[in-house]
C-alpha cells in the first residue's frame, strides 16, 4: 500500500542563500514549487541530515544487476525523451535519480513524478520562492544541513538534497506520504500538490514483465520406470 509524502515547516524566517545575478534569474525558467519553510532543527537531526548529504563515491550502480538496469532504463527513457532529447544525458539523469532515490529509501518512480511537477525536468528551473533545480530545493538547506558552497544546480547535488529532504519529512510524518509531500511543497494540509504528484507518479508506474516460462513436457512413468501408455487411442 502506498503512503504519501508531505513537508511541513512552521512558518519562520528564511535564511538567505547565495543568489544568482538578477539578470540570470530572469532568464531561468520558473517552476511551480511551493515555499518550503525553515524550522530550527536539533543538533542530532542536523548532523544526521548533513551526514546523508555528504558526498561519498557511489557504487557502480544502484540496480541489482545489469538486466534490471536495462529493463528499467529502457522503460523510463522513452517517457523522458520529449523533455530531454539528449540520450546520453537522459540516461545519466535516470541513473542518478534511481541511485539517489534508492539510497534514500524512496521509490524512483515517485521521485520522477515529483520532479515532473516541481520543475518539469528543467535543470536550471527557479521558482518564485527561489527554489532551485530539478527537485526545487530552497537555498537555506545548504546552510542548514549541507555546505554553503554546494551548488543546487548540480545534478547529483540537487537530487541528493531533494531525496534527503523528502526522506526527512517522510520520517517526521511516520510514513504518511500525503503529509510529507505537503511539507516538501510548503502546502501542508492542502490536497492540490499531493494529488498532482500522485497523478504524475502513476504516469511513471513501472511493473517489470514477468518472463514467460513454458513448463517442459513430462512423460508419465510407471513405478517400475517404464513409460505409461499414451492416453490417446
Amino acid at each position: 500500500m502506498r503512503h504519501m509524502l508531505f513537508l511541513d515547516f512552521s512558518r519562520g524566517r528564511l535564511l538567505r542563500g547565495c543568489f544568482l545575478p538578477l539578470c540570470l534569474l530572469l532568464c531561468l525558467p520558473m517552476a511551480r514549487a511551493g515555499n518550503q519553510q525553515y524550522e530550527p532543527l536539533s543538533a542530532s537531526v542536523r548532523a544526521a541530515l548533513s551526514g546523508s548529504i555528504a558526498d561519498r563515491k557511489p557504487p557502480a550502480s544502484s540496480f541489482k544487476d545489469h538486466a534490471e538496469a536495462v529493463v528499467w532504463l529502457s522503460a523510463m527513457s522513452p517517457r523522458l525523451a520529449r523533455r530531454i532529447p539528449d540520450q546520453t544525458y537522459r540516461i545519466e539523469l535516470l541513473r542518478a535519480i534511481h541511485y539517489e532515490a534508492t539510497r534514500a529509501g524512496l521509490d524512483p518512480q515517485l521521485v520522477l513524478g515529483l520532479i515532473q511537477i516541481e520543475s518539469s525536468f528543467r535543470k536550471y528551473a527557479v521558482s518564485s520562492a527561489g527554489a532551485r533545480g530539478y527537485m526545487q530545493v530552497m537555498p537555506f538547506w545548504v546552510k542548514v544541513i549541507g555546505r554553503p558552497e554546494d551548488n543546487l544546480f548540480h545534478m547529483r547535488t540537487n537530487l541528493r538534497y531533494g531525496c534527503t529532504i523528502l526522506r526527512h519529512y517522510l520520517d517526521i510524518e511516520k510514513g504518511n506520504l500525503y503529509r510529507a509531500l505537503g511539507r516538501y511543497n510548503g502546502s501542508l494540509g492542502r490536497p492540490e500538490y499531493p494529488n498532482l504528484v500522485r497523478n504524475a507518479w502513476e504516469q511513471w508506474r513501472f511493473e517489470p514483465a514477468k518472463p514467460s516460462v513454458t513448463a517442459p513436457a513430462i512423460t508419465p512413468v510407471r513405478q517400475s520406470g517404464a513409460p505409461l501408455p499414451s492416453a490417446r487411442p
